[in-house]
């Protein structure tokens, strides 16, 4: 029988008390479950005694102690508590599966949006990731793919991709608005300069407000997409028109209607 893991959640003023005291013999990383800076805490004492007569990692203790103080619970959640959020993702998934079913109606015919969601539930962002770019070369029309790759973005701290995906994703009628300002994984970028501007301007990452700028980059980044999206959308509308699926008029008209739409 599989014996079971009991992770205990750490706690940042624990690790910053056991940093400012036990820091030169590297107590805040075995307790923060990293066993290798720890042991290398311990060595580079020794060493730094004998030679120096004085443990260069009592320094690097104080300064892990004031890193670890000002640093936000979110933050230090997402590096030391990593198997907790999985747990109560796994918790959560019940409920949470029925509104990506509702949500996900499309999934039938783009599968890599189906993998990616199954991924990104259990926590495998960066592989989840990957598979929501795939999801987009399938359907980049999809709201939810955005807001989930814009989220996903979020817990790897690319701040510019993860606003991006949440502006399409709004732009294509993404409309639970209440979601982007209390969802826990786009914490990262609820604490950035630019979110009060992105969220003055609708959502939008085409403006500014507040005097606070957001990324040129992001906007430029938009702007390719739209252009790639309509070319791959004509040319799948030649394709048609070749193989004899659509005829003159009617390729004339759905190019008219894509056009009409950018």
């Amino acid at each position: 029988m599989a014996r079971r893991t009991v992770y205990k959640e750490r706690k940042r003023l624990n690790a910053a008390f056991l940093a400012f005291f036990g820091g030169f013999m590297g107590l805040h990383k075995f307790y923060l479950r990293d066993v290798g800076a720890g042991v290398f805490y311990i060595m580079l004492a020794m060493v730094t005694i004998n030679v120096v007569k004085f443990p260069i990692s009592i320094i690097m203790g104080i300064f892990d102690a004031m890193k670890l103080l000002m640093m936000p619970d979110s933050e230090f959640d997402r590096k030391y508590n990593r198997n907790l959020l999985k747990k109560e993702r796994d918790h959560r998934a019940r409920p949470r599966a029925k509104v990506v079913e509702r949500k996900t109606k499309r999934v039938r015919n783009n599968p890599f949006k189906k993998s990616a969601v199954k991924k990104y539930k259990e926590f495998y962002i960066e592989e989840s990731i990957e598979d929501f770019k795939k999801a987009l070369e399938i359907d980049e029309g999809d709201p939810d793919i955005h807001f989930n790759l814009g989220s996903a973005y979020a817990l790897t701290e690319d701040k510019d991709r993860a606003f991006f995906h949440i502006a399409r994703s709004v732009k294509l009628g993404f409309k639970d608005f209440e979601k982007i300002l209390t969802n826990d994984d786009l914490a990262y970028i609820r604490i950035q300069p630019e979110f009060d501007a992105f969220k003055e301007n609708n959502y939008t990452v085409t403006a500014q407000s507040s005097g606070k700028a957001i990324p040129e980059s992001v906007q430029k980044q938009e702007n390719l997409l739209d252009q790639d999206v309509l070319l791959s959308q004509l040319n799948k509308l030649k394709e048609l028109r070749a193989k004899g699926i659509l005829n003159e008029q009617d390729f004339e008209q759905e190019s008219k209607k894509l056009l009409r739409r950018r």
